[in-house]
């Protein structure tokens, strides 16, 4: 494997500018240098992968060809943006991805002048790049405006909105469709590169735009031609649909082909209006482990390059996806009216097995998280019982149809969501860290939020059994190693446990906090409840506690605004009850990517920080009552 100070062309580069110095003979040498630096970084942090190798040479076609940073490069998602990064700059940093202090695993605005816009979740590139493109306009600017979409994000409505709306103006938008895994037909190859250059160039484009001035001054005739035309092209290209939203559809193109990339993509750029290029790539090109597999290469953590095998630990704890995988199907087995959706997760979330097995009942919607909320509505209103399985973060982006078409109905709708909470080195934009705050202030859901492992799969029944929405939150990775019973037992509704009794102060935890809560609370002597639900609140808990103790504290992997310790603050309010309350949780910033054990520990909710909280709160306390006395 190449390092690299064997890479001489690669390492010439600090900008666009340096790449452009390049001749077009030499880009192909630098796609292979690109590919064996971005194997070799990633197997060392850990990242995206397969996604990455897919989309080298269009990334260096698109800075070769536009005119960074002063033409706007807007990646969708992000996930396939480390080459973007090496080529602007930040080559040396690249050690540093995803870890605390160093690279943003997605374009940041504010990390790189290059980052023209700040992604992580998917299919909002057009949209953003349209905003461009209009805003280039008012300026009477010649600026380019370029969005970088895979076939994936284009399901999403977002996108297909986007395009609608740019079809219509005049905006000078390039969407590059990077499709990397529709089913390609024998146009790719060279007579679909000839097309798409034929078709991007100024002599078709003239013409194409005169006939049109000509034959519409005869209707019947101009009719005949546009059907013509439109006929033939669906023939020799899949671009009817994009033709009909407005735009001037070109390709599809072999992704690593950086001679038909240049030249296709240097055509386009002198030409107005709104421009479709579609790109046909391989996820994970040019490193067979990652070709092979590319879902497993999607996301990975630290590996041997040599062999594409993972470097980290296997741990024999499930992780709580694994525990919400083996509960759907074994509660799949005992109601045949159960039915999953999820909107592209489906190794992400656990549903692989349940897949393979319930195939009739499994239904991936793509990336379309409201489709996928108002889908189980509709299914749960005619005797399914839908199981949404969802990462937190996504679950923002259906925020209307949970609240009116699930709850404001009462509709048996059971939300597996999974990622609640900080989650790492993917940073504030796949972070769960709002959703306790967003759906306590709900009607008719009931919210759940386990400790551990077994608490997670009698949840999971608890919910599914409810006639009425309900939501179960945890975390992401392993859980604190407890055993787990194999049935499909329940728990009582809106009541909590006590896991340990002391004196002074009580800690109110909300999920997995709770094994940091136990080591602060043995160094204090302080009792520790496992409050389980967020909505219903144990209020009869709260108020006893509130009677025994001097201190309460509610702990949450949460943001403090709006979450658990509010719905505790608040039911000490309606009833007037003064005790101090401290909230511990995710303070009102965004947390940079870096470690979960970091991330917590920034946001004061490892043990540590607990305890040293609490003996604040504890002195605090201390000298209130002696200035009183």
């Amino acid at each position: 494997m190449k390092t690299a100070s064997d890479l001489p062309l690669l390492t010439r580069i600090d900008s666009p500018a340096d790449l452009r110095t390049l001749t077009k003979s030499q880009l192909p040498e630098l796609a292979s240098e690109a590919r064996h630096f971005l194997i070799e970084s990633v197997s060392n942090t850990g990242g995206h992968l397969a996604a990455n190798l897919g989309t080298v040479e269009l990334t260096i076609a698109l800075h070769y060809v536009f005119n960074t940073p002063d033409d706007r490069l807007v990646w969708d998602v992000g996930h396939q943006s480390y080459l973007h990064k090496i080529l602007t700059g930040r080559r040396e940093q690249m050690d540093s991805l995803r870890q605390k202090g160093g690279l943003a695993g997605f374009p940041k605005r504010d990390e790189s002048r290059y980052d023209s816009f700040g992604v992580g979740h998917s299919s909002t590139s057009i949209s953003a790049a349209l905003g461009m493109a209009i805003a280039a306009t008012r300026e009477n600017g010649q600026r380019r405006i370029v969005a970088v979409i895979g076939d994936g994000a284009m399901t999403a409505g977002q996108a297909f909105e986007a395009l609608n709306h740019a079809g219509t103006l005049d905006a000078n938008l390039l969407v590059v469709l990077n499709d990397n895994d529709m089913s390609i037909s024998p146009n790719v190859g060279g007579l679909s590169n000839y097309l798409a250059r034929a078709l991007s160039g100024r002599t078709y484009a003239t013409m194409r735009e005169g006939s049109k001035k000509v034959l519409q001054k005869m209707p019947t005739v101009w009719e005949l031609a546009r059907r013509a035309e439109e006929h033939m092209k669906g023939m020799v290209v899949p671009g009817t649909l994009f033709e009909e939203l407005g735009f001037n559809y070109i390709g599809p193109i072999d992704g690593h082909d950086l001679d038909a990339l240049v030249g296709t993509l240097g055509n386009i750029r002198k030409l107005k209006g709104p421009q479709l290029l579609h790109v046909v790539t391989r996820k994970g090109k040019g490193y067979q482990p990652a070709e092979q597999d590319p879902c497993e290469f999607h996301g990975v953590g630290k590996f041997d390059p040599q062999t594409g095998r993972g470097q980290d630990a296997t741990s024999l704890t499930k992780t709580y996806t694994q525990v919400f995988g083996e509960w759907i199907c074994d509660m799949a087995k005992q109601d045949d009216d159960l039915v999953a959706i999820t909107p592209a997760m489906r190794e992400g979330s656990g549903l692989v097995t349940f897949s393979e097995s319930f195939p009739q009942r499994y239904f991936d919607v793509g990336i379309a998280e409201q489709h996928s909320v108002t889908m189980a509505a509709g299914m749960a209103c005619d005797g399914c019982k839908p199981v949404v399985a969802i990462y937190s973060t996504f679950l923002q982006r259906a925020y209307d149809q949970l609240v009116h078409d699930v709850a404001l109905q009462n509709l048996p709708v059971l939300f597996a969501i999974d990622r609640g909470g900080l989650v790492g080195a993917d940073g504030p934009t796949h972070s769960g860290n709002y959703d306790l705050s967003f759906l306590r202030c709900i009607p008719n859901m009931t919210l759940m939020v386990p400790a551990d492992e077994n608490e997670c799969r009698q949840m999971l029944s608890t919910g599914f059994r409810l006639n009425g929405p309900a939501a179960v939150r945890y975390p992401r990775g392993t859980g604190p190693g407890v055993s787990i019973k194999p049935g499909l037992d329940t728990l009582p509704i809106g009541k909590a446990e006590i896991r340990r009794e002391g004196q002074d102060v009580a800690l109110l935890v909300f999920g997995s906090p709770l094994a940091a809560a136990l080591e602060a609370a043995e160094r204090l002597n302080a009792t520790v409840v496992n409050m389980r639900y967020v909505k219903p609140l144990d209020e009869d808990c709260i108020f006893k506690l509130a009677a025994s103790h001097r201190v309460l504290v509610t702990l949450e992997d949460n943001a403090i605004a709006g979450g658990a310790g509010s719905a505790v603050a608040e039911a000490l309010m309606r009833h007037g009850n003064t005790i101090p309350l401290a909230m511990l949780g995710i303070p009102d910033r965004f947390i940079e990517h870096a470690s979960r054990a970091q991330q917590l520990a920034e946001c004061g909710l490892d043990a540590d920080s607990i305890y040293q909280r609490i003996q604040r709160e504890l002195a605090r306390r201390i000298a209130t009552l002696r200035a009183v006395d």
